[in-house]
């Protein structure tokens, strides 16, 4: 440990923060450490009385409900919750004032992708998702059926191609109608005069709408490139008649290149398994080379070495004749954890272990500096804004700390004020309760909210504990609450003035291998006024993006806000059961949960890996995360605590979902059973200690059991190898 202004550091996190993120930053070492051991010592107190608030209300709520039978009470719940303090006074109202954000979050409204930023690869392929190839993303996904000779090969099938190139040109018809005919019959495409020229044979046709029109590339008389605008975001027709799509195609068309992922949060949260500093460190350090633009990641792909880095901005001739630059990248977010958890890369001057939320707001703002410096050649925020995503949060208490904190890490390092913005995640549910209050407290740098129904359905199991059994986890996304605090974040969002400014999101779609189901079913997240949702991958976010060229969001969104009205009674309608459930109904429930459980817990606490696909027990790939895996646990959790089922059945499902799981891991080499010894599988002790601890963690989460048998888990490694 280094010791520096009564600090105690692990070397390896001083060591980069002395050697990669001080350097180009203009702030000197003294200055950095003194002024961080002095915001530490003022904040770390307050972070842990904010912590204890919340156990206290958690006791008062668990006791209220031990006491009194909620349906039958609900007036005096309610009251009882604003006597503590759990549910706010209502304020005047306000409008935010949010400036210098920029457009890709203020003005346009597309696809959002979350990826964990300790993984470089997919960091850059993150960035790079801005711009996705339409016939790439159509022809490997389900969204065009395998039906009558339609297959996906080894080798290029032209029957699925001409599929692929028939859906893109009715895209093109939606998108950019012509005055004539379709795209599906053009021969040719020109520019004459600084009009699009569409030729069909003999006959020339142009735009229904010209100013859709906005640049080329290219020869007017032969472009490779014809750039539209279609609600705010753009479509590039790509030309080439020597390409092997290109010609066959009438028109020598070889893609659409579609904008898809307008904004990425790079995530050091629930995607990221991060335990010590030299997990952090590496989270860091990716982050820095995405701010200076330097990132890059080397992977084999058969016999050869393949290297990523982030893609330079897109030039075309504008139709007025001056150069047109397009964004090559997505606007990146970095996700820092909650106001929970403490680590033992810095200990404070008590020798105690500091937030780790106070040291991922000062550590990933230091490294987005040298973006806002011009360090790199590849610039993130054209406004000069720092986004940071805070998670976890419960209450305006909190986002009121949150505030503070930023203020404080401005100060310190030199940027003025409001340069560093915030996302608040309506995840928790005294937050979604008291929302319009938290947004209040950020009024000023406030550009992000959304509904993390994942995270938000465990909280809501955990914080109604005590009140009865729960019903089954399939039927949350239909229950009364789930539904109104969707559609209350909006209507909140709306009210305070979100719209041209901030973005208010929906969830992710967690099946990333059915598209098709995503392309039928997620343009309800626009429908519900959402101008950005998250999506698992830049393929998913190409499909997704088409959702924002079929329905304009801010007519949406004009339209809410004459459909808003009070929620809230239907927001703290519990999602408790009032049926009798079948054995068999029960352990399928067990099953399911346990399966799922298992299958995330296993992945990170021996493999390191958080956020993956995992097969579900109908082996469905699922991406998992921490939020779903809150959900399960808490789930079995309630029902154990209510005797629906019992230790013994608990254990025996775990054990038998423990085989399922290796079973499906079992082509993998690195993989290590947990069935041949349950007493010895750090994994699988860890997925029992979640499910009967369950009810002492804090709010349900998974993060501190986690965090610590996978720190088990490291050490017995290191202790092997030695």
């Amino acid at each position: 440990m280094i010791e520096r202004n009564g600090l105690k550091i692990e070397s390896e996190f001083y060591q980069f923060v002395e050697e990669e993120a001080l350097p180009g930053s203009e702030i000197s070492s003294e200055t950095f450490w003194s002024g961080f051991s002095q915001l530490i010592a003022e904040m770390g107190p307050k972070n842990r009385k904010l912590l204890t608030i919340r156990n206290e209300l958690q006791e008062k709520i668990d006791q209220w409900h031990n006491q009194n039978n909620w349906s039958e009470n609900r007036g005096m719940y309610e009251a009882f919750l604003r006597q503590i303090g759990y549910w706010e006074p209502k304020r005047d109202s306000f409008k935010i004032s949010t400036e210098n954000v920029d457009n890709e979050i203020a003005l346009q409204a597309g696809p959002q992708l979350v990826v964990p930023v300790n993984n470089a690869r997919y960091a850059i392929n993150a960035a790079n998702a801005r711009w996705g190839s339409l016939y790439d993303a159509l022809y490997g996904t389900d969204v065009i059926s395998e039906k009558n000779g339609a297959e996906i090969g080894s080798t290029y099938n032209p029957v699925r191609g001409q599929k692929v190139v028939e859906f893109a040109r009715e895209f093109l018809d939606q998108i950019a109608p012509l005055e004539k005919g379709s795209h599906a019959q053009s021969t040719e495409y020109r520019i004459e005069q600084n009009q699009l020229v569409i030729v069909q044979g003999s006959v020339q046709t142009g735009l229904r709408e010209p100013s859709k029109f906005i640049g080329f590339n290219g020869d007017k008389a032969s472009p490779t490139a014809i750039l539209l605008n279609n609600n705010g975001l753009h479509v590039e027709v790509q030309l080439d008649r020597q390409h092997p799509v290109g010609k066959t195609d009438l028109a020598g068309v070889k893609d659409l290149l579609i904008e898809s992922a307008l904004t990425t949060i790079m995530d050091c949260e629930d995607s990221v398994t991060a335990v010590d500093a030299e997990d952090k460190v590496l989270v860091y350090r990716n982050w820095l080379g995405l701010m200076n633009g330097t990132l890059t990641a080397t992977f084999k792909k058969g016999e050869l070495d393949i290297t990523r880095k982030l893609n330079a901005d897109r030039k075309y001739h504008a139709v007025s004749g001056n150069e047109l630059t397009l964004r090559g990248r997505s606007l990146l977010l970095v996700r820092n954890v909650g106001h929970l958890m403490t680590t033992n890369m810095v200990l404070d001057q008590q020798n105690q272990e500091v937030p780790e939320g106070i040291i991922d707001t000062v550590i990933t703002s230091l490294l987005a500096k040298h973006d806002l410096l011009g360090r790199g050649n590849l610039n993130n925020s054209d406004k000069g804004s720092v986004y940071i995503v805070k998670p976890k949060m419960h209450g305006s208490p909190e986002v009121a700390f949150a505030n503070e904190l930023f203020n404080k890490v401005e100060d310190l390092l030199g940027l003025e004020r409001y340069t560093v913005k915030i996302g608040v995640m309506d995840e928790e549910r005294r937050t979604s309760l008291n929302l319009e209050n938290c947004i209040r407290e950020v009024k000023e740098r406030i550009v992000f909210i959304n509904t993390g129904f994942l995270d938000r359905t465990g909280d809501e199991i955990h914080t109604s504990m005590q009140a009865g059994p729960v019903i089954r986890k399939n039927e949350m996304k239909n229950s009364i609450w789930l539904q109104s605090y969707e559609k209350s974040n909006v209507d909140t969002g709306l009210t305070c003035g979100l719209q041209g400014r901030a973005q208010i999101g929906k969830g992710m779609w967690a099946m990333p291998d059915r598209m098709k189901d995503m392309l039928d079913q997620k343009i309800g997240h626009l429908q519900a006024g959402g101008n950005t949702a998250w999506v698992p991958s830049p393929t998913a976010a190409t499909l997704h993006a088409l959702h924002y060229h079929q329905l304009l969001v801010t007519s949406v969104q004009e339209r809410l806000k004459h459909e808003i009205q009070d929620r809230t009674d239907d927001i703290l309608t519990l999602p408790l059961a009032t049926d009798r459930w079948s054995t068999s109904d029960i352990q399928q429930e067990l099953d399911n949960n346990a399966q799922g459980l298992l299958g995330y817990v296993v992945r990170w606490v021996e493999h390191g890996i958080d956020c993956s696909k995992v097969p579900d027990i109908h082996n469905v790939g699922l991406m998992e995360d921490r939020a779903t895996l809150r959900i399960s646990s808490q789930h079995m959790t309630n029902w154990l605590h209510h005797g629906i089922c019992t230790e013994e059945q608990i254990m025996e499902t775990l054990k038998r979902m423990a085989k399922v799981v290796d079973d499906q891991n079992s082509a993998d080499p690195l993989y290590q059973p947990m069935s041949t010894d349950f007493d010895r599988s750090i994994a699988f002790q860890a997925a029992r200690e979640l499910v009967f601890e369950g009810e002492s963690q804090p709010s349900g989460y998974t993060e501190p059991i986690l965090h610590r048998r996978r720190q088990e888990f490291k050490a017995s490694r290191y202790a092997t190898k030695g």
